[in-house]
């Protein structure tokens, strides 16, 4: 299958151990709270939480006149809280995929006696038209970096909030 991309990106926790983390990722129909340009995630279909749950995810308009939104409706495959990770595909979209999955994991890691995490983000697809695999592979890293400062960011006013 040589029209596959495939890619594994990273992102490495500094203080934030995986059963922190693994809720942000888990929580299927809320990716607009870490998915950076995801204004609206909402459950079309299934059980939260079960595979087989269906999400439609929208961004802000894209065009002058305000009225071209880019969607993207994703199925979750698969959930695995032990290992804290889930697969899931798109199964209908504006933006050009044709064939997407992805796994999105919270594994643990040490550094210096500290319990951290790496969030890793895989994914499988059909070439896109318009994009270069260079270009995606950045777009996805860079939404990596978003979604762990999001992460970041919520699990400090958690734990300042909590601390007042």
């Amino acid at each position: 299958m040589g029209s596959e991309v495939q890619a594994e990106l990273k992102w490495e926790g500094k203080t934030s151990p995986p059963q922190e983390v693994w809720p942000f990722l888990a929580d299927f129909c809320n990716l607009h709270r870490i998915f950076p340009g995801v204004e609206t995630c909402s459950q079309v279909e299934g059980v939260p939480g079960q595979p087989g749950l269906i999400r439609y995810c929208a961004g802000p308009a894209t065009d002058n006149d305000e009225t071209t939104v880019k969607w993207v409706k994703e199925k979750l495959v698969a959930v695995d809280p032990i290992k804290r990770c889930l697969s899931y595909e798109v199964v209908d979209s504006n933006m050009g995929f044709k064939s997407y999955v992805a796994t999105i994991q919270a594994v643990p890691v040490k550094n210096n006696d500290e319990e951290g995490c790496v969030i890793k983000w895989s994914f499988v697809c059909d070439p896109m038209e318009g994009w270069r695999v260079e270009d995606f592979r950045s777009y996805v890293e860079a939404t990596i970096q978003g979604m762990a400062k999001k992460i970041e960011d919520a699990l400090l006013s958690s734990s300042t909030s909590a601390a007042v």
